[in-house]
């Protein structure tokens, strides 16, 4: 027989529907909440990644020009009196600790977000009862890696910058004319260090170019890994024992290239190494800003208000990886995240 069926809802059927769904809304947040602790902390540490994309997205496509790596040279004073050096010679006045604060501010607001203290010797700077170890704790609140340059006569213990470069730029004995007689100081002071992030920068120059291996390989025991620059001519009459035109630069950037093959710590890209020899980089200094010990701040090129700009005399190995990694070359993007140590703030 035909028989017709009419299905109808039962409010016990609806309620437990509800029950179901409500159940599982309350497993689905607690699944997330879990997701959430376990995450959050590796969310968190690639913020600088969002960040820097963002950057590269607004500079590349929108046209925008803006600092993101800052040098700030807190003072001129200096325990040293280095051959090559025109800044200890320098006479200006410093800024106490709430202005040098106020100037970390203006480059934030500019788009910096690495900067790194420099000098004359920076470790030297003081303002009553602070130190340049107070500036750097306020600095990390809001930059995403903090790095210190100094000549290493200094202890180097306690220091919370991300990274922490000394200046070495010969054996002995040239060590000895070009920076002075405290070569067992400062490699006392790099031993007993107890800084993680520990580099050696070297200012190359005729006076050392016949010791590239030798200073590598010596300081390839004692530091994470070694950058380099050439000696740039502010000017001064020492330029003339110092500078080493682009021609001559081949063989030692050929040497530095084999040393980096070999295993040591050269942290220099290849792709920079070679692009040094001609200077062929399409350099982007408008991704630089500088700040002075009187609180000034330039945009662009180091040289800025401090010498003659000749971009045929260029020895900055620091700008050339920055510059190519602005034009997503990857190594150098990977050395930066290496050297910074990026934080979240």
């Amino acid at each position: 027989s035909n028989s017709s069926y009419k299905i109808t809802s039962s409010p016990l059927l609806s309620f437990n529907w509800l029950i179901c769904l409500y159940l599982f809304g309350i497993l689905l947040l607690f699944e997330i909440a879990v997701f959430i602790s376990i995450c959050y902390p590796y969310l968190l540490m690639s913020f600088w990644v969002f960040y820097f994309f963002r950057y590269f997205l607004e500079c590349r496509l929108l046209g925008k020009r803006k600092p993101i790596l800052g040098g700030f040279k807190i003072t001129h004073k200096c325990n040293l009196r280095c051959y090559h050096c025109p800044f200890w010679e320098k006479e200006t006045g410093e800024l106490d600790f709430n202005k040098a604060k106020e100037v970390l501010d203006k480059m934030y607001k500019l788009g910096v977000r690495i900067v790194i203290f420099e000098g004359g010797e920076p470790l030297l700077w003081k303002d009553g009862d602070k130190n340049l170890i107070d500036l750097i704790n306020y600095a990390k609140k809001t930059f995403f890696s903090i790095g210190v340059t100094t000549n290493g006569t200094l202890p180097l213990k306690d220091i919370p910058s991300d990274v922490l470069w000394v200046s070495f730029d010969g054996m002995r004995e040239t060590y000895k004319k070009i920076r002075g007689d405290v070569f067992d100081k400062v490699i006392r002071n790099i031993k007993e260090s107890n800084h993680k992030n520990l580099y050696a920068n070297v200012t190359i120059n005729k006076l050392n170019e016949g010791e590239i291996e030798e200073i590598v390989k010596f300081l390839s025991e004692l530091v994470k890994g070694i950058t380099i620059q050439f000696h740039y001519p502010y000017g001064a009459e020492e330029d003339r024992e110092l500078f080493i035109p682009l021609k001559e630069r081949v063989n030692i950037l050929d040497r530095l290239i084999r040393l980096k093959k070999d295993g040591y710590p050269v942290m220099d890209t290849v792709r920079t190494l070679n692009a040094m020899k001609t200077n062929s980089w399409k350099c982007h200094d408008w991704m630089i800003a500088n700040a002075n010990p009187d609180g000034t701040i330039t945009e662009g090129c180091y040289i800025k208000n401090r010498g003659e700009i000749n971009c045929r005399y260029c020895g900055f190995a620091a700008h050339t990886e920055l510059s190519l990694a602005f034009d997503f070359y990857i190594p150098a993007i990977n050395m930066g995240r290496k050297i910074f140590r990026y934080r979240v703030v």
